[in-house]
């Protein structure tokens, strides 16, 4: 998979050090020549030039990308390299980086963006899965189809524990897409058994979660 990432600083040579371990060829763009630190990651391509410019994503070949990552440090910019590498280059995945929780709202599918990271939202999300069992957490919004990955921890006293996948009426537009119990994952199955303590993890559309939420939180009888 061919990734473009706009941004070359501490954050975008993260993302592209993961990709190049996991096999994927990886373009970092950006138009400072501080940034362009080739020896921090050797294995990538660099361009030096302004991403949101056609003729620099002209030179990029970002037709080829499977994705672009817009994670420069500047809102603004992360917006038009996203909508740029839509409407222009019809690439296929666009993420972005969110640095102001208050700019959030405008990382949807009008500017491009499939889906939207925002630091601070998803550092308290994880401070809060944490800590919270039998609560919905959102973890990550995703543009198209205004889904959201959310997770429950199933407590202990959920009428749902010991319940097969298959047996539970789901909401709709739900879908249970992972099980981490301990320090395993698994891909849940119809026959699989929910059990208390699991961390559930769903793609859910925001007008179901609180639906989702009752679900999997309401109690035993007694």
């Amino acid at each position: 998979m061919r990734v473009a990432i706009a941004g070359a600083g501490a954050v975008g040579r993260s993302i592209a050090g993961e990709l190049l371990e996991n096999g994927h060829e990886v373009l970092l763009i950006d138009k400072a020549p501080t940034a362009i630190s080739v020896e921090r990651v050797p294995q990538a391509e660099w361009l030096l030039a302004d991403a949101c410019e056609i003729t620099s994503l002209d030179e990029a070949a970002l037709q080829r990308c499977n994705v672009v990552i817009a994670a420069t440090g500047d809102d603004k910019v992360n917006l038009v390299v996203s909508l740029l590498a839509k409407t222009e280059y019809g690439v296929p995945r666009v993420v972005a980086r969110v640095n102001n929780p208050k700019n959030e709202w405008l990382f949807n599918e009008s500017w491009g963006v499939d889906v939207a990271v925002s630091t601070p939202r998803l550092m308290s999300a994880l401070v809060e899965e944490a800590v919270s069992v039998g609560d919905l957490v959102r973890l990550l919004r995703f543009s198209h189809g205004d889904a959201n990955l959310v997770e429950l921890t199933l407590p202990e006293e959920s009428a749902l524990a010991g319940t097969q996948v298959g047996d539970v009426a789901w909401p709709q537009d739900t879908s249970l897409v992972t099980i981490i119990r301990g320090t395993r994952v698994l891909t849940p199955t119809g026959e699989d058994s929910l059990e208390a303590g699991d961390e559930l993890l769903f793609v859910a559309a925001q007008a179901r979660e609180e639906q989702l939420e009752d679900l999997l939180s309401v109690r035993k009888e007694s």
